[in-house]
């Protein structure tokens, strides 16, 4: 597996950042990615391509440059998978389903009577409430027009800043990322762990350590591309984590129901089949994560979508069994994420009697 930073200036890659677009992102990072394969023997590999947040954007670009070379001596291309993705505008992904998510999850944002039907009139007034409505059904009803209002920026209509300032009123330590987060303020050691930054006095970021930037010899210091993809790919996969505010899990789903791939427009019904998340032998307390059913899920034409329960915009680090099992269907080792039996990698199955319960079986 290898972690890639780019494009050229993110974090300690090193060049002078010139890239205008994601098709120059993408050639770019074709260009590094033939001299990794050539210099540590790597060639003829099936390729996986993961992201998450912007790289909703990067991933298929990538990915599309890769198919297009017809060379899979180093571009052999087999599935992708991108996590709460930015794959439209902040007007669909945000502020269209910004009042449906939070009378969806109104205890965690507590607001009082008088600011929800603020809400609820501005997502009326400005078109929202009728845009969600009309589109997010099953099959879409047809190519969907321009939002109500494009420009999200609009000060009457920016439902989704407005919600974000009051919710900090009443929690100052709110999450967009995992919106069950309350005070005390958080901190994480690779940084950058909620809403804004925060370093304690004496904490260092793991990162910025000399010592760890030797030893990785680091300096000290989307849409019009998607659809081929998808029809090129054995598998592709969105997941989109339940507890996510900066990308809302409906605007990413009214993204899907507008794009046309494989002969059809959006997914033909509703994602509703149980997303199932085995349980694993070791139950020690440094491995504990959740299992079950996680979440749902649907595919259909080559295009999984997986909403997980219990997840913000970090599926991997929120929910690691759940971003583990769809790792298990990007590479083909499970038929679909329904499918209930054990993790390929923990033959024994649940708690051990290699079983495929879906609780274990010491829980009554």
């Amino acid at each position: 597996m290898v972690w890639v930073e780019q494009p050229v200036g993110t974090g300690f890659s090193q060049g002078k950042p010139d890239a205008t677009d994601e098709t120059m992102v993408a050639a770019q990072f074709l260009g590094f990615f033939k001299n990794f394969l050539d210099t540590f023997g790597l060639t003829n590999r099936k390729i996986f391509i993961t992201g998450e947040s912007y790289a909703g954007y990067y991933v298929p670009y990538i990915a599309d440059a890769m198919l297009n070379t017809n060379n899979t001596k180093y571009y052999d291309v087999e599935a992708i998978m991108i996590y709460d993705p930015s794959t439209s505008t902040g007007a669909v992904q945000e502020q269209i389903p910004a009042a449906a998510y939070v009378d969806a999850y109104a205890p965690l944002f507590s607001f009082n009577k008088s600011f929800t039907d603020y809400i609820h009139t501005t997502a009326a007034s400005c078109g929202y409430t009728d845009f969600l409505n009309k589109y997010l059904v099953y099959p879409p009803p047809g190519p969907l027009p321009s939002p109500p209002t494009s420009n999200e920026t609009t000060d009457t209509c920016d439902l989704w800043d407005d919600i974000l300032n009051a919710v900090f009123l009443i929690n100052p330590c709110f999450d967009i990322y995992e919106i069950t987060t309350t005070c005390p303020l958080l901190w994480d050691v690779l940084g950058f762990p909620g809403s804004f930054d925060y370093l304690p006095t004496g904490a260092e970021i793991y990162f910025n350590r000399t010592d760890v930037q030797q030893a990785i010899n680091a300096p000290l210091i989307g849409l019009s591309v998607l659809p081929s993809v998808i029809e090129r790919l054995n598998r592709t996969i969105i997941g989109h984590g339940a507890l996510d505010y900066i990308l809302i899990a409906n605007g990413t789903l009214l993204m899907i129901q507008n794009m046309t791939w494989n002969g059809a427009q959006g997914f033909q019904s509703p994602p509703t089949d149980e997303f199932y998340v085995p349980y694993h032998t070791l139950q020690d307390p440094a491995t504990l994560a959740g299992a079950g059913v996680f979440g749902t899920t649907t595919t259909e034409r080559g295009l999984t979508f997986v909403y997980t329960e219990l997840s913000g915009h970090m599926i991997p680090q929120y929910a690691p069994s759940a971003a583990y099992r769809q790792v298990e269907f990007l590479l083909g080792r499970i038929g679909s994420l329904s499918e209930v039996s054990s993790f390929t990698t923990d033959p024994d199955g649940a708690n051990g009697n290699g079983g495929n319960a879906t609780m274990r079986v010491d829980v009554v």
